[in-house]
């Protein structure tokens, strides 16, 4: 049970990274399109992963599921997504207020740069915290209820030197998150309970 649980914090994790501004309060559906990791192509990784995570989740007892979503909603995702696409996450208002790109879930590495053009928003960063150093640049796109996100990152920690260039998609279900946690009370509610 506990590798299904860090499994949806991996996918919920690259869907932080993909924020951008453009984004409303409420449940979002995120959908990893491509996913690069140094040098490999590891979309259909976490397509599987996902699956699998699904299909043991379907093969719990109603009372194993039930506590599983009840876990999985309390660290800001959901195990529901419509025909195999992503995941879903609720953006707080203090979270669509900000209105600039989250580099990462705990909203330590703010971006250096952000221009915002028409409906592109571009963003460059280059930061450290909790001893790992991230640099890298994005572009998000917003279209209706709709933000695709590319971005190219390399990070350094005590693990060594990764790139990661990633694609996503998110699109606004509506301001009901359906008992999801918004993604920044879920963070702030890990590190606490980490600590």
């Amino acid at each position: 049970m506990k590798h299904l649980v860090l499994a949806a914090f991996v996918t919920l994790s690259g869907a932080a990274l993909a924020q951008s501004s453009g984004l409303k309060p409420g449940l979002w559906e995120v959908t990893p399109i491509r996913q690069v990791v140094d040098g490999r192509d590891m979309t259909a990784q976490m397509a599987s992963a996902k699956a699998k995570m699904e299909e043991s989740m379907a093969n719990m007892s109603p009372a194993q599921r039930k506590q599983m979503e009840a876990m999985v909603k309390g660290m800001g995702t959901s195990t529901q997504s419509t025909a195999g696409a992503g995941t879903r996450v609720c953006i707080s208002p203090a979270m669509a207020a900000k209105n600039k790109p989250m580099v990462d879930p705990e909203g330590h590495c703010e971006p250096a740069t952000v221009n915002h053009s028409g409906n592109k928003t571009s963003f460059e960063f280059n930061c450290t915290s909790n001893g790992s150093t991230r640099v890298g640049k994005g572009e998000s796109t917003i279209s209706a209820d709709k933000v695709a996100t590319r971005l190219d990152m390399t990070t350094t920690d005590a693990r060594g030197r990764h790139t990661m260039q990633s694609e996503t998609q998110m699109k606004y279900l509506g301001t009901d998150c359906q008992g999801i946690k918004p993604v920044d009370q879920a963070v702030k509610e890990m590190g606490a309970g980490s600590r």
